[in-house]
């Protein structure tokens, strides 16, 4: 299936001169999400995204498939249940990209009264555990279990053992947020739906006082051209107020973002067999410690924010608080010159002063007390937007999203416009929902791949392929005949990153990368893993999508200084001297304060 520059013109012609039934604004996983399932009901469909696909919140994530521990203790059952439906659905639909994963718990306690609140503590833990595993958590094939001290210290030797009491293993999965929303949207093209990335809703048309289309903008070239449909889905994240303010006048500001911030450390900086939860000392917060190959990464945070949707950063007080919350813990502290990478997304939370949702009652104050439950709301004008929500129910979102779109396009069918053409070609029911049952783009032909001898038939290293399979699925086998055709494209992409020049080229043939940026930031994740590294990789990669995407000298110089740019902007917002914070962790806690 080409997917490629080429097949974006021919998917920008098909926007400026076909009517559709549903045309939705955003390519992260929500909009990716609606894309599929619209299509997956044989709706005439098409996605815009106005950056590259998954290039906000939806690459920016913990990257895990899960239903939320700690969503229990908010009492938010109903969307607990949904996740962990939603988590063993991926598990089967996406075998390729969602693997289960294990949790070590650590119980800490210290002195008489650190150990009478570290059992009430377990207590509640394991009560909570008890219930996530009722809730759905024990379809992943594991119920949890407690672990003694010693168990706890062999899954996470640099654990503090003078504050260690206990601990508990639980599972859930995770995922590469940026491949899933690439699967997704190259699983909608696959069932008819038009996909474009850099193309801008720069505007709405309008008849009769409805909705019924875009003015669109493709960001390369500047040309504008009208694109018609039936019902427009307003998917666009964080930025979704922006969309709605072409419909209703004035920004609405009925999202509440919340900065989300990640740091990836080297290989056994901690030391650890499995992932981690670890509280967060005074904060009423937990952190995610996990290993990523031979990286692991820790977050995140949940800080309001202010400041521009298109460039949220890691600060130094960001890098602070992760390393503190790691650092009192464990014996051996890590320190920020350990620090080879960050991200940092933005959570588009409903709780602003619009009238999606009102803020929780006396929960004002704190973005991470703020419901993760999606929200689906129907303007006058037919304008349909869905926010909200979590990486893993992005599915069950775009179900609701689309089950709202066919009733707006049932009552418009009776006024006319193009609602009443939707409506009329398809001369009768449109179907449910059938994305639950759709395998993902690379499932298919997957399995095959992790049998004995799959290597040797394809030429390749059992560890490449591997690596290969659990990107690309099924489709391994092509980026294994560019490296058995040219066997220079088997060498690394990025030195001391387990990516093979062959997937720079296959990002740019068969992914629709147009960027420097889009290759090492989301078609691999290099930038996240090693900024230094991936920077000193830029002009190296630059040259093999030169000559895929046929730059010019001048051309390929020019994304080699932009994606220079991005890491140096990076680097600058990480370092204390430019946020006048002091260059020293935070200190440790009194042991068992946060038992």
């Amino acid at each position: 299936m080409n997917f490629d520059a080429d097949q974006r013109e021919r998917y920008l012609e098909r926007l400026a001169s076909e009517p559709f039934d549903v045309l939705v604004v955003g390519g992260g996983i929500t909009g990716a999400g609606v894309a599929l399932d619209a299509a997956g009901r044989g709706l005439r469909t098409a996605l815009v995204e106005r950056g590259d696909f998954a290039a906000g919140t939806s690459s920016r994530s913990s990257k895990l498939v899960h239903g939320g521990l700690r969503y229990l203790q908010q009492k938010e059952f109903r969307l607990v249940y949904e996740a962990l439906a939603e988590r063993q659905r991926l598990l089967r639909l996406a075998p390729h990209l969602v693997k289960p994963l294990p949790f070590l718990i650590p119980i800490f306690a210290a002195g008489v009264a650190g150990q009478t609140k570290a059992r009430a503590y377990a207590r509640g833990i394991g009560m909570a555990l008890w219930m996530y595993d009722m809730t759905g958590g024990a379809r992943i094939g594991k119920l949890h279990r407690r672990l003694s001290r010693r168990e706890a210290l062999e899954l996470m030797p640099d654990l503090d053992g003078r504050k260690l009491a206990a601990g508990f293993l639980y599972y859930d999965a995770r995922v590469d947020d940026a491949r899933l929303t690439l699967s997704v949207v190259k699983t909608a093209a696959s069932l008819g739906a038009v996909t474009a990335n850099r193309v801008e809703a720069t505007g709405l048309l309008r008849s009769g006082g409805l909705v019924q289309g875009a003015v669109l903008t493709d960001r390369l070239t500047g040309r504008e051209f009208e694109t018609h449909a039936a019902v427009v889905i307003n998917a666009a994240g964080v930025w979704a107020d922006e969309l709605r303010a072409f419909d209703e006048g004035a920004n609405p500001r009925s999202i509440r973002p919340a900065k989300g911030v990640h740091i990836t450390l080297p290989a056994g900086r901690p030391a650890l067999d499995i992932a981690a939860v670890l509280s967060v000392p005074g904060d009423r917060r937990s952190v995610f410690v996990i290993p990523w190959g031979d990286r692991i990464y820790v977050g995140t945070t949940d800080t309001d924010y202010d400041g521009p949707l298109d460039d949220p950063q890691c600060t130094a007080a960001d890098i602070d608080y992760l390393l503190g919350a790691l650092n009192a813990w464990v014996t051996k502290p890590v320190g920020r010159h350990e620090v080879l990478g960050a991200w940092a997304g933005l959570r588009p939370l409903v709780g602003g002063s619009g009238t999606l949702a009102a803020v929780p009652a006396g929960k004002a104050g704190r973005t991470a007390d703020l419901s993760r439950r999606h929200s689906v709301r129907v303007a006058p004008s037919g304008l349909v937007t869905i926010v909200g929500g979590k990486l893993t129910t992005y599915r069950a979102m775009a179900e609701d999203t689309v089950d709202e779109a066919v009733r707006v396009m049932r009552l418009q069918g009776s006024g006319g416009g193009s609602g009443r053409r939707g409506a009329d070609r398809r001369g009768g029911r449109v179907p449910d929902s059938r994305s639950g049952s759709t395998p993902l783009f690379g499932a298919e032909g997957y399995e095959e791949l992790t049998e004995d001898g799959a290597a040797e038939r394809l030429g390749v290293a059992p560890d490449v392929l591997a690596h290969l399979a659990g990107r690309f699925g099924g489709h391994a086998r092509t980026v294994a005949a560019m490296v058995r055709d040219r066997p220079e494209l088997g060498e690394r992409l990025v030195p001391g990153l387990p990516y093979l020049k062959a997937e720079a080229v296959y990002a740019v043939r068969y992914e629709m990368a147009l960027t420097l940026e889009d290759v090492l930031s989301r078609r691999t994740r290099a930038l996240l893993l090693d900024a230094a590294a991936s920077a000193g990789a830029a002009a190296s990669v630059a040259g093999l999508m030169s000559a895929e995407l046929g730059w010019s000298d001048e051309e390929r110089s020019r994304q080699v200084d932009a994606f220079l740019a991005l890491v140096e902007r990076q680097r600058r917002a990480a370092d204390p001297a430019e946020d006048a914070v002091e260059a020293r962790l935070l200190a440790p806690p009194v042991p068992g304060a946060d038992a």
